[in-house]
């Protein structure tokens, strides 16, 4: 069996890697967290197909978990009524991983960033394996370094599954976690070579060269990630686009007005009128041709200083997210020379 660990670089083609290796009689599961990667996904089945074929199941992570995994195998015994997506009280922290409190509401709902413990908790985790070998012949896990807490312990634990496992991820893209709880996993993305260790003393085989070079970004926008975000990351294409810093507050107004041009922000992108999103949330999305980056006073200090790679790391990702969605061109703005654009 193979199981292996690809970390990619963004514009590498991590989706199509999985969609290549579908075909219309695969018994594969795909898992992913975020619901732009979920429709995504889906998305991209029915393109090759013009449907869904039977076999091939897409759950986000969550749906997996509880309704594939912890419902069937233990739902009979220990009755509840769906998840409770907030964080637990603090208070639970203190009680004992035996007492049901610790995983159950007061209405019978299990805590989301508890349900993979829960399992562990419960000694079922071979029985989910057995489960996962009964209807799949392959798993496949789309954008895997969104998976922290409980939940990456719960990802590692499938490894002796008797099937084909393909993890696919950019370190760097980490913007969000499935959860956290507590201490559990609390530096797991401080260092990418531990956390790939994390992968290769489990046993997976961790490729680092198939998806290391990006076919949407160009050279220049690489460039630009590489020396100042301290994130290598190689092009695929040797035409020429432009990264443009915009003084002039006629040419911001022109480029804000752009239908065309996408404006993302760090975040509170809602509040401004247009083509907008927040850094973070275009994760997944591949249909920006040409970009406006607002930079906020923090980011344009470092950006002015050449110390982008200065910020903090989950901001930092959230900016290489942001930078590597343009096909073509970039067009970086002082948040100040816009701020009387808001709705």
């Amino acid at each position: 069996m193979d199981k292996r660990v690809v970390f990619a670089v963004a514009g590498s083609g991590k989706t199509s890697h999985i969609i290549n290796g579908l075909e219309s009689d695969s018994k594969t599961l795909i898992l992913t967290y975020t619901d732009n990667n979920l429709s995504n996904l889906k998305h991209r089945i029915l393109q090759k197909f013009g449907e869904i074929p039977s076999g091939i199941k897409v759950y986000s992570y969550f749906q997996f978990v509880y309704s594939f995994c912890f419902r069937p195998l233990y739902g009979h015994e220990l009755k509840t009524k769906g998840i409770n997506w907030h964080v637990p009280p603090f208070n639970t922290l203190k009680m004992k991983r035996n007492d049901p409190r610790f995983y159950i509401d007061s209405h019978s709902r299990l805590y989301s960033n508890r349900i993979a413990k829960l399992i562990e908790q419960l000694g079922i985790n071979d029985e989910v394996i057995k489960r996962i070998e009964k209807y799949f012949d392959s798993i496949c896990v789309d954008e895997v370094q969104d998976f922290a807490g409980h939940d990456f312990n719960f990802l590692l634990s499938i490894f002796p599954a008797n099937i084909n496992q393909l993890f696919v991820g950019d370190f760097y893209q980490h913007t969000f976690d499935t959860s956290r709880d507590g201490n559990v996993n609390k530096s797991l993305h401080d260092c990418y070579d531990k956390y790939k260790a994390k992968f290769t003393k489990v046993g997976y085989v961790v490729d680092e060269e198939l998806l290391s070079k990006s076919h949407r970004c160009s050279p220049i926008v690489c460039s630009f990630v590489s020396e100042n975000l301290s994130i290598h990351i190689d092009s695929h294409r040797s035409d020429q686009t432009n990264i443009e810093f915009i003084e002039c507050k006629n040419q911001a107004i022109e480029i804000m007005s752009c239908p065309d041009t996408a404006k993302l922000f760090y975040q509170d992108s809602r509040k401004y009128k247009g083509y907008t999103e927040n850094w973070g949330a275009t994760k997944g999305l591949d249909c920006f041709e040409n970009i406006c980056i607002i930079l906020n006073p923090t980011t344009l200090k470092l950006f002015e200083n050449g110390k982008l790679e200065e910020l903090k790391p989950q901001t930092k990702n959230k900016l290489y997210v942001a930078c590597t969605r343009a096909k073509h061109n970039i067009y970086f703005i002082p948040e100040k020379l816009i701020k009387y654009m808001k709705n």
